[in-house]
């Protein structure tokens, strides 16, 4: 991927953003795939917490080099077939998650009218923008990473209510 988008010049806007997707990726996609061993297992807003707080992590880091590699439209059409050459898209990222949730919908644990597809895609969703809202405005403007990453789990309102019996 690196060799496609690459521009004349060594060490630019878009080798950095490259290194840094090298680096962080690998790291961020294993943290999603290690969900599957946690079907059945605790909570599924405990086993999402960390996942919603490292997607954080993650966007922050990437963000902040992303924007100035696509300051060229031709490198963004470079970036854009690199990541189809690849099959690094979007997917990569909720297909793992989606998976996890429709394992916990089988075992009852996630509500049985979720959507684990767009479920996946609401938390990825969240993580980024509290990431660029950080980037943009400071961490100091909202509620803390931690906090926020508590409310993207919490209001994706997965897990089946609970019963409360009357005495």
């Amino acid at each position: 991927m690196a060799v496609s988008l690459r521009e004349d010049r060594t060490g630019g806007s878009v080798d950095h953003f490259l290194a840094l997707l090298q680096d962080r990726l690998p790291l961020w996609l294993s943290i999603l795939h290690d969900l599957s061993h946690r079907s059945g297992k605790g909570s599924v807003s405990d086993n999402l917490f960390p996942v919603a707080l490292a997607g954080i992590d993650y966007y922050i880091d990437v963000q902040s080099a992303a924007l100035p590699a696509f300051t060229s439209p031709n490198v963004t059409v470079r970036f854009r077939q690199a990541i189809r050459d690849t099959d690094l898209g979007p997917r990569t990222e909720t297909t793992p998650l989606a998976a996890y949730l429709a394992a916990e919908q089988r075992l009852g644990r996630v509500r049985a009218d979720a959507d684990p597809e767009a479920s996946a895609r609401l938390l990825v969703a969240g993580c980024f923008h509290r990431a660029y809202i950080e980037m943009f405005v400071g961490a100091d403007t909202g509620p803390t990473r931690e906090a926020s990453a508590r409310e993207i789990v919490r209001e994706l309102r997965l897990e089946p209510a609970t019963v409360q019996q009357h005495a």
